[in-house]
């Protein structure tokens, strides 16, 4: 299930969503952690409060220009710290020599800090 990663490109906070559907945070955490059982009408309230098609919500298939990836993968690593504004700008460069230097730099970066 996708909500955490649909709230965050939103600029939701779990309270704002729980507010638009009539539920608490609490419940909101439990249902992105699938904690909780989500039912149809509810799943309904959220896809429409994130103004997206209910079946988004569980599309877990991801392709880019470089083949598939996994996509419990991807929703992994849009939910760390800044990742979907990472993306979102990244999606602003329409250079596609300047994106692959940055995503390399990146790579570069990641593998430093890991050593």
């Amino acid at each position: 299930m996708n909500i955490r990663i649909f709230r965050k490109a939103k600029g939701l906070s779990q309270a704002r969503l729980g507010n638009l559907i009539g539920v608490t945070f609490q419940q909101i955490q439990k249902y992105e952690k699938g904690a909780n059982r989500i039912g149809p009408s509810r799943l309904a309230k959220i896809a429409k409060a994130l103004e997206v098609p209910i079946g988004r919500l569980f599309d877990t298939s991801a392709s880019s220009s470089d083949g598939p990836v996994d996509g419990e993968i991807v929703t992994d690593l849009l939910i760390t710290p800044y990742a979907v504004q990472m993306l979102k700008a990244f999606a602003e460069i329409r250079n596609d020599h300047l994106s692959r230097n940055i995503a390399e730099l990146t790579e570069s970066l990641a593998e430093i800090v890991e050593s």
